[in-house]
């Protein structure tokens, strides 16, 4: 599984970084850090932290990001 963020979209409410702390971290009061490529057994964590972003900046999917086929 891939994780793409819109981090134009990204308003830093840090949800994401509650519900799947080992894949998103945010540093400072604005910046995320992510892991493109999820862990094994953080998938439903990263699910859940897509589906609670209030802006909906996360894309998850195996095939998440530009050049994946």
């Amino acid at each position: 599984m891939r994780i793409v963020v819109d981090l134009n979209r990204c308003q830093g409410y840090a949800q994401c970084a509650f519900l799947a702390p080992e894949v998103f971290e945010l540093h400072g009061e604005e910046a995320l850090m992510f892991t493109p490529a999820v862990p094994d057994g953080q998938q439903e964590y990263v699910r859940r932290a897509a589906a609670a972003c209030p802006v909906q900046a996360i894309l998850v999917g195996e095939r998440a990001g530009p050049g994946e086929r």
